[in-house]
């Protein structure tokens, strides 16, 4: 990772504080022992036909490749894009979802703990993108991995005073743990950009400023794609 660009604060967050706290993420990742490299094992659940057609995007994935600098250079495009639309989780109001619920929107889907401190950092950021760039063509899916029920992350998103991002939980960490197999999560955060058609464009471990100047372009760049 670089160190970024000094760019715009965000509340009780800025850039600088934000990418320092990469350091400690692989600290948290050596904790939990998820450093762990397994094989790539396919699609998630074993679909064929959305993997083969997301391979076939790997220009697009250069191409965001291409945009992702200063606060955001950490995100690198996919060699080989892959499908994530049978990734599953918790919606906001408990029922089940999956990544393909929001076909047809721009994601930046990324995972998070409230133990994990370098996630706590990043948090006020995501909720200011969400706020600036969400719609009908971009959301932020920000999914909650910690254990039990939904008290603590409720707490802190509380406390923090976030406006825009909802609340997606995967108490089981099975969405990690997926994307740990498919050579994609070796700690926390992890933040992938994922396309309307569900493919996995780019992908980052680690903290990012997602508030910043830089990181608008990104996602700007990423929905004309």
């Amino acid at each position: 990772m670089t160190d970024g660009n000094e760019t715009q604060k965000t509340p009780r967050n800025s850039s600088t504080k934000i990418i320092l706290s990469a350091a400690l993420a692989g600290i948290v990742a050596g904790a939990v022992a998820v450093y762990v490299m397994e094989r790539p094992s396919g699609n998630i659940v074993g679909q064929s036909n959305p993997s083969d057609q997301c391979a076939l995007k790997a220009d697009a994935a250069k191409k965001i490749d291409g945009a992702a600098v200063g606060a955001v250079a950490a995100m690198r495009g996919a060699d080989t894009p892959q499908s994530m639309s049978a990734l599953s989780f918790t919606a906001p109001d408990g029922k089940p979802a999956r990544l393909s619920d929001f076909k047809g929107k721009t994601l930046l889907v990324n995972l998070w703990a409230t133990w994990c401190v370098p996630c706590r950092e990043e948090m006020p950021a995501l909720d200011a993108l969400e706020t600036k760039k969400g719609g009908d063509d971009f959301k932020v899916v920000a999914i909650n991995i910690d254990t039990g029920d939904d008290t603590k992350p409720k707490a802190f998103l509380s406390e923090i005073g976030v406006k825009s991002l909802e609340l997606y939980r995967d108490p089981s960490m099975g969405v990690f743990n997926d994307l740990k197999r498919k050579n994609l999560a070796f700690g926390l955060p992890v933040t992938m950009l994922v396309d309307k058609e569900g493919c996995q464009i780019a992908a980052m471990n680690g903290p990012a400023d997602w508030s910043s100047d830089d990181a608008a372009r990104f996602v700007d760049a990423a929905r004309g794609l």
